[in-house]
């Protein structure tokens, strides 16, 4: 799992990316797409056309990571819009790296009573 400090900001680019895109490409990305800076210490996730593959970006403080995970079977939970962005909490991109619906997560328990 990457550590993801308090304060860090977990960024989703809506919509299909290149994927052969590497470090300038994804930050000229998170840039000029999300509106945001690459190298702000916040996380950038970027998903391919065939929905197997993710990209995440994250500037440490001393240089720039570039994160990859593809998934054997099945496909990443993604919003399709275009152009778009998302903010995900920590609990959300755990989700998303295990191939998890993170928009919907099911509880599996509920307290009935307080006491």
């Amino acid at each position: 799992m990457i550590p993801v400090p308090s304060q860090t900001k977990i960024w989703l680019c809506a919509g299909v990316t290149d994927m052969r895109k590497g470090f300038a490409g994804l930050s000229s990305l998170a840039e000029k797409v999300l509106g945001q800076d690459p190298y702000s210490g916040h996380l950038f996730i970027f998903r391919g056309r065939r929905g197997d593959l993710i990209k995440v970006i994250w500037y440490d403080g001393q240089g720039s990571c570039l994160f990859s995970k593809r998934l054997e079977r099945g496909r990443f939970v993604w919003p399709s819009s275009a152009g778009g962005k998302l903010i995900l909490s920590p609990a959300q991109l755990s989700m998303l790296l295990e191939g998890i619906d993170w928009r919907a997560p099911e509880r599996t328990w509920r307290p009935l009573t307080a006491g």
